[in-house]
């Protein structure tokens, strides 16, 4: 039979999870099977899960459909319901080597339990070790998983359970043979990034481990960190932005809003001045250094007097990159009880977010003429400069390797050379 068909919805850590299961899959000797990871961030999310399960099912008739994911951590009972589905995998369970040995395609469809899903928040450890990594050009390493925070919006701590660590000598370790593999680029992930360490011995931080990575893998060329909680940010990861040029030159933000009052209804742990005052000096000890960040729009009771503070923290913080998110009310959340804003409201101020976003991404390309660049290419055409920055090729390239390049202009979304 066919190898199993993996789906990957969501962020990279999903990704990343993906990969370790089609190794446990594949050593299991699973077959013919369809397997969808999914997201729970919104009800957009869940939405596109539910589809993706029927379009999956629909061209590999017959096959089982295996769920797993957050937000069938999240929601086990909505997806078990879907008469496509055979089985439903909670997040701790998809990444144990014994559950896919017992995931036989013969076992699937006899009168097994269909749902597998324990008690997210009773794990203690996280399986960042299972596989070196992902990506064809810059690999992304698992270095922590959940979160202890309760921020008013979010569902994904109950679909990732409470912050935990991989020891830093494992990192390490995977890195090196990353490393010795050719690859010149890792991006450290994890849900709440900046919470590493917490849970281990000696109470170590995330700037700890970019420092001790710098220093015991001196031959990789780059390392970038993945969304970051800027209140979080400790002495030694401003350290290393000020003196380690491997370390790259770009951060995201979970930032979510620009409105004191938002951010209090949020649950979140800055206020907006903490964030302008964060930019601020990493920009001073930096001063290549480029922000993306994370901004909800519509968030329940906002006015539009809130709304705009979210729109002028864009030039207030010097932002470049915005993922922006149209308020979605998450069943379980305290935000779901709060009065919420029209929809008509919260796609026009994502929309026009998104707009505020698409000028600062053009200011920024429009400021890298002449500048010479070592770019990462991603493909024979397509590359990312120290910041992150997408570089488009007139002329093939070869994929995987640094190369010093010098920027001719822009298209309004990549840089060209």
């Amino acid at each position: 039979m066919s190898a199993p068909v993996f789906s990957t919805l969501g962020c990279r850590l999903n990704a990343y999870e993906t990969e370790a299961m089609r190794e446990m899959a594949e050593a299991a000797g699973l077959s013919g099977a369809v397997v969808v990871n999914t997201c729970a961030v919104t009800a957009e999310a869940v939405r596109k899960a539910r589809q993706e399960i029927r379009r999956l099912s629909r061209e590999n008739p017959g096959v089982p459909v295996i769920v797993t994911g957050c937000a069938a951590q999240t929601e086990p009972e909505t997806f078990a319901a879907m008469p496509e589905v055979t089985k439903v995998i909670g997040n701790h369970e998809k990444m144990q080597p014994a559950t896919w040995a017992g995931l036989r395609a013969p076992d699937l469809i006899g009168d097994t339990e269909k749902v597998v899903v324990d008690d997210i928040m009773s794990v203690r450890e996280t399986a960042g070790h299972l596989i070196d990594g992902f990506g064809r050009h810059r690999a992304y390493v698992q270095v922590q998983n959940g979160c202890d925070h309760r921020c008013t919006f979010c569902i994904i701590p109950f679909g990732r359970g409470n912050s935990r660590s991989v020891p830093a000598g494992v990192v390490i370790e995977q890195i090196k043979r990353l490393v010795g593999r050719g690859f010149h680029e890792v991006v450290l992930t994890g849900v709440d990034l900046t919470s590493w360490g917490a849970d281990l011995p000696g109470l170590p931080r995330l700037g700890d481990l970019v420092m001790r990575i710098l220093r015991l893998v001196p031959d990789l060329p780059r390392l970038r960190i993945s969304s970051i909680d800027s209140i979080e940010a400790d002495e030694n990861l401003m350290l290393a932005i000020a003196t380690e040029p491997r370390l790259m030159p770009h951060l995201h933000l979970s930032l979510q809003a620009g409105d004191d009052m938002i951010l209090k209804r949020m649950k979140r742990r800055h206020l907006r001045d903490d964030a302008i005052a964060f930019c601020d000096e990493a920009r001073r000890l930096r001063p290549d250094i480029i922000f993306g960040a994370d901004i909800i729009a519509g968030f329940p009771t906002e006015t539009e007097a809130m709304f705009q503070n979210s729109i002028d923290l864009v030039a207030a913080c010097g932002l470049t990159f915005l993922h922006v998110f149209p308020y979605s009310a998450r069943k379980g959340t305290p935000a779901a009880r709060m009065p919420a804003v029209a929809g008509p409201a919260i796609r026009d101020r994502a929309a026009r977010l998104r707009a505020a976003g698409d000028a600062a991404l053009r200011g920024h390309l429009e400021g890298q003429r002449g500048v010479l660049h070592r770019v990462l290419t991603e493909g024979p055409r397509l590359g990312r400069t120290e910041q992150f920055t997408e570089v488009a090729f007139a002329e093939d390239q070869p994929e995987g390797t640094l190369i010093a390049l010098r920027i001719t202009g822009h298209d309004g979304q990549r840089l060209t050379v």
